[in-house]
């Protein structure tokens, strides 16, 4: 299986013109024979929670049907981020799309006491991604919550992936603890961060693949826009950049 982290320099606010180059790395990925390819938080409007409640919006919005058409036409499953509208609030999402699949929507389940004025908590979300349905999601703060880890690790997680949006000091901090993790917990885990303006930092960018010993199998800079892919039986990273 392939496994894929796509580095994007969202625009914020404009999601028609990230979706355009959410497809761009999409179809990089495609090249490469990917089988999951998943985006950093917020990466369809940017990481703005002043814009969340404006841009809110849901899984069978009709503007997504072109990475559901690519998820079909090619046997891949997609990970969006998005602020999307429940019944108590805004939720900072993954939007996942998988060949011939319903839609679904993981939320973030464990805010940072930042994002208390702007989004709520989700419902946990027990379900893996991925065709071997293996792969639990994490959401930035999330990875530092061990309460999250330790539910993934109880679904039967083998690898684990946080969408992030990070400035260069935070992602320093997660890839000791994603490192940590790796190596503790003997999985593969993977981190896609955004890089440009977001909110009132920038993002670093630096996506990252750790092996199942902790070991740092490929990382993408901080400047580029591109992808991370690794072969989960080999543990072999390689980038491209757009």
């Amino acid at each position: 299986m392939k496994l894929c982290v796509a580095q994007i320099k969202p625009v914020s606010g404009a999601v028609q013109r990230n979706i355009d180059q959410h497809r761009k790395l999409l179809a990089l990925a495609i090249t490469q024979g990917a089988d999951v390819v998943v985006f950093p938080e917020l990466s369809l409007t940017g990481y703005e929670p002043n814009l969340a409640s404006q841009l809110a919006t849901g899984q069978n919005d009709s503007r997504f049907d072109t990475f559901q058409q690519l998820a079909d036409a090619h046997s891949l499953t997609i990970g969006i981020g998005a602020p999307t509208k429940s019944e108590t609030g805004i939720c900072i999402s993954l939007i996942i799309f998988q060949p011939v699949k319903a839609r679904q929507t993981y939320s973030k389940q464990y805010l940072h006491p930042d994002e208390e004025a702007f989004f709520v908590n989700a419902q946990r979300f027990s379900g893996l991604i991925g065709p071997e349905a293996n792969i639990a999601l994490a959401i930035c703060y999330e990875l530092s919550v061990p309460e999250h880890l330790a539910n993934a690790c109880k679904n039967g997680a083998e690898i684990y992936l946080a969408s992030v949006a990070k400035s260069s000091e935070g992602v320093k901090k997660a890839n000791e603890q994603l490192m940590a993790i790796a190596r503790q917990k003997s999985m593969l885990v993977l981190m896609t961060n955004c890089i440009g303006p977001c909110d009132n930092f920038v993002g670093a960018g630096q996506s990252a693949i750790w092996t199942n010993t902790g070991t740092l199998a490929g990382q993408l800079n901080d400047t580029h826009e591109g992808i991370l892919l690794v072969d989960t039986t080999t543990q072999e990273a390689m980038a491209l950049y757009l």
